[in-house]
């Protein structure tokens, strides 16, 4: 009797040693598909992060050139239409918290040699300040690969007489070099003698008709 106990306990032990070396089994294999997945992912995070650190790059490149351009097409737009007050545009970038800034800065070099130098939105008045914000979307338009259009509805109207016509023929020029065309609404004759093409537009009962006076 006694032994038939011990036999039935032995084979009890067995069994339970049997599921034991089962969970054990299942773990270890649990444990080698996790650490391979951990593997695969600290592999996928380093390639995610040096593909972040190139679009950084690019983005920051991008950001230069593009800083360069604007810098270079306002200073030739303002030295050819303010031809009086010996104006240029700077460029200055920054890099905070891993973030890229421009600022631009409009100088003016006095007669005596100094130079002044401030943010272009608070340095001059209407005049600067409009060429500006021409000039510096016909950039993003290059930049971008947009279709060469810029709509401008009244916007030279701050402009001052005497720039007019130099506006007029710096716009006329930078079209011709870039391949860009600009439709401007406005009401300055000068400006519409500075044209490629001008048309007359005119409300007959609620109706606006086109008439062209200018090839």
């Amino acid at each position: 009797m006694a032994h038939l106990i011990h036999a039935e306990r032995v084979r009890s032990l067995r069994n339970d040693l049997s599921k034991v070396q089962g969970r054990r089994d299942s773990a270890r294999s649990r444990l080698k598909k996790t650490q391979e997945e951990v593997a695969r992912l600290q592999e996928e995070e380093l390639l995610l992060s040096r593909v972040g650190d190139l679009f950084r790059h690019l983005i920051d490149k991008e950001v230069v050139d593009n800083a360069k351009s604007a810098e270079l097409l306002l200073t030739e737009g303002l030295k050819t239409v303010f031809d009086d007050m010996s104006l240029s545009a700077r460029t200055e970038v920054d890099v905070q918290r891993g973030k890229v800034s421009v600022d631009i800065y409009t100088v003016q070099r006095q007669a005596n040699g100094d130079t002044t130098e401030a943010p272009s939105v608070d340095a001059y008045g209407g005049s600067v300040s409009v060429l500006q914000s021409v000039l510096l979307r016909v950039v993003v338009i290059l930049r971008r690969g947009m279709r060469p259009l810029l709509l401008l509805d009244e916007s030279l109207g701050a402009v001052a007489e005497q720039y007019v016509p130099r506006v007029g023929q710096f716009l006329r020029v930078l079209c011709e070099r870039v391949g860009m065309d600009v439709l401007a609404v406005t009401h300055n004759p000068v400006l519409v003698e500075a044209a490629h093409k001008a048309y007359r537009i005119r409300k007959d009962n609620g109706e606006a008709s086109f008439t062209e006076i200018r090839t």
